[in-house]
């Protein structure tokens, strides 16, 4: 047997925090030096590592579970309390960048506009869609605003957001199968929601159910991350739906359990941070290959990233207006939502994938997620400023 699976198991976990330690320090989310810890390790730079069927599928499980873990962390009681207004701006937050970013791409990539040619500007659209709620949460707490009108839209926006970022994601993964009916496809996805809501009733009741006389034990977590993945199963199979989208809506059905679910979350967590999400992280560094970053392709980046931050300020800031906010907090629910983090680098591996985003382009897609990470704090205390 080889055992060199052990060595780059190893190696990624020193390296993604020792960079995660050296950019927390500066107060830089540690998914960035996750990231850097890859492209160092990849074949871009020292070449020490290389992707492997191993590392890909342990990155997989990272990804699912992340997606769980953000399904168990979505507070419906919040999503109820914000109501349309949230509704509206997560809407808007979505479909404003999917054209602004995929009409840039098709500006500096499309020869024609074929139906190939639009799924690939449809995917890294949707890569930009999804807001990244913890950076955007820290900073508010950190500036004592998050339990304020703005910061409670914000937070319910974001998660909306997600929610409906990934039912487009999937959306598209079902059109762009070619061997199958639009139709079809459709057909298949409310499925999906059908089946989702039937078996989240039963497995709701179990849960809790099992919750009343075992409580805040291992068994829970276990089963909770065997349901996980059976969902990610049953979505990929036999609905065709994205894996990671019957992981994000196990999570869901599971987190009005209260106590219940924060245990299974803390337990669910340390195992994906010890261990998967690092390696997924690290993969997402493997795959970019800095030295194909031609002039053209960082040109790209450049307007991408323009892309990427005005889309989020025009659209989730007019559709406040449209709700009757003001123009200062409709300014800072704009910018607010202008973070990319954890799901956006999701949404480019499914699209890796499924062979609808190029891997020449890679580096500008993270390039521009870090730095969407790095400027919203900085832009939400500017927005803030006259009210510190």
């Amino acid at each position: 047997m080889d055992y060199t699976f052990l060595l780059a198991l190893a190696l990624i976990l020193l390296f993604t925090k020792l960079f995660g330690l050296i950019t927390a320090k500066v107060h830089l989310p540690q998914v960035v030096g996750a990231l850097v810890a890859g492209i160092l390790l990849g074949p871009s730079c020292f070449g020490i590592l290389e992707e492997s069927d191993f590392l890909i599928k342990t990155a997989e499980i990272g990804v699912i579970m992340l997606m769980f873990i953000a399904g168990l962390d979505t507070d419906i009681n919040e999503l109820k309390h914000t109501g349309p207004a949230a509704c509206l701006i997560a809407v808007l937050g979505v479909f404003t960048p999917i054209l602004f970013c995929g009409g840039i791409y098709l500006i500096f990539f499309a020869g024609s506009l074929s139906f190939l040619t639009l799924m690939k500007a449809a995917f890294v659209g949707v890569v930009f869609a999804a807001t990244s709620v913890s950076i955007t949460v820290e900073t508010l707490n950190e500036m004592g605003k998050l339990k304020t009108k703005v910061g409670a839209t914000l937070l319910s926006a974001a998660i909306i957001d997600d929610i409906i970022g990934i039912v487009v994601l999937s959306v598209l993964s079902g059109v762009g199968n070619t061997t199958i009916k639009p139709g079809i496809v459709i057909i298949k996805i409310l499925l999906f929601f059908v089946f989702t809501l039937v078996i989240g009733l039963v497995v709701y009741r179990f849960f809790k159910r099992l919750s009343i006389n075992h409580s805040n034990t291992r068994r829970l977590s276990i089963w909770a991350l065997a349901f996980c993945f059976l969902m990610s199963f049953f979505a990929e199979r036999l609905f065709g739906v994205a894996d990671i989208t019957g992981a994000y809506f196990a999570g869901v059905i599971l987190c009005n359990l209260t106590d219940t679910r924060k245990y299974i979350a803390k337990k669910v967590t340390v195992a994906s941070y010890v261990l998967f999400s690092p390696v997924f992280f690290a993969g997402i560094g493997l795959k970019t290959d800095i030295s194909g970053l031609t002039p053209k392709v960082l040109l790209f980046a450049v307007f991408l990233i323009l892309s990427a931050v005005i889309s989020k300020i025009v659209g989730c800031g007019f559709a406040a207006k449209l709700c009757g906010m003001n123009l200062s907090d409709s300014t800072k629910i704009g910018v607010g939502m202008v973070a990319r983090g954890e799901v956006a680098l999701m949404v480019a591996q499914k699209g890796i994938d499924a062979g609808y985003i190029d891997r020449a382009i890679l580096p500008a897609i993270v390039l521009c997620v870090v730095v969407a990470a790095l400027i919203t704090p900085v832009l939400l205390k500017l927005s803030y400023k006259k009210d510190l």
